[in-house]
């Protein structure tokens, strides 16, 4: 799974960093808000952990702006003891947990593993951008008419409309959609967005899926 930690305390940053490597997650780092706010438009996070005190923008500006743009990515907010009001204030801008400093090393790692869990097991059953919609139990996509996905291509899609408009490399898709097939390529996920492409333009959808073979592939509206 892949992280951004958003810290602007360099060396508590770095040791983060390696703490959650050491758990296997990906964890690209930030040590400012503009910074952190740049990487999670670009790219598509399991997790983020956002410092409530950075320069440039605060912790609490960058949540109220990715939410503003409908990214759901599970946050957990870092505070000082101080900081009660801005912990209320995080919770009801969406974050979804928080953890006041000094905190040992065991109980971040257990709030990320508990924060990326939940983030897939109380996932969204509907989900949609531009002009589609996906039902995820049933893996029915709707826009002027409507087509039966495959649990393979409702996976990616899924992907897809949980990071709309971010540009996703081919290893992204192999890690969350194909973690469970150790033989899935490059060329496996090129074949799935061609099928996604098929249905979207079956359905007449202004959306399509931008991208050649070899990736980054990119959700976009027409």
């Amino acid at each position: 799974m892949k992280l951004l930690l958003a810290e602007d305390t360099k060396d508590l940053n770095r040791a983060l960093k390696a703490m959650l490597e050491m758990q296997n997650y990906t964890v690209d780092s930030a040590l400012d808000g503009e910074e952190a706010l740049s990487l999670i438009e670009k790219n598509g996070y399991d997790g983020l952990i956002l410092d409530i005190m950075m320069p440039k923008k605060d912790g609490l500006e960058v949540l109220r702006e990715i939410r503003a743009r409908h990214i759901t990515t599970p946050v957990l907010m870092l505070t000082a003891k101080a900081e009660v009001d801005d912990r209320v204030t995080g919770l009801e801008a969406g974050a979804d947990d928080y953890l006041t400093k000094p905190f040992a090393m065991k109980e971040l790692v257990a709030r990320v593993h508990a924060l990326t869990r939940r983030g897939h097991e109380y996932a969204d059953k509907e989900l949609s951008y531009g002009d589609i919609m996906l039902k995820t139990e049933t893996g029915e996509l709707i826009s002027e008419n409507s087509i039966r996905l495959s649990q393979k291509e409702v996976d990616m899609l899924d992907t897809f409309l949980r990071n709309p408009e971010k540009e996703l490399d081919c290893d992204y898709f192999l890690t969350h959609t194909w973690s469970d097939d150790r033989d899935a390529s490059s060329d496996m996920v090129y074949l799935y967005v061609k099928y996604l492409r098929d249905k979207l333009d079956y359905i007449n959808s202004t959306v399509t899926i931008r991208g050649d073979k070899g990736g980054p592939y990119q959700l976009m509206e027409m």
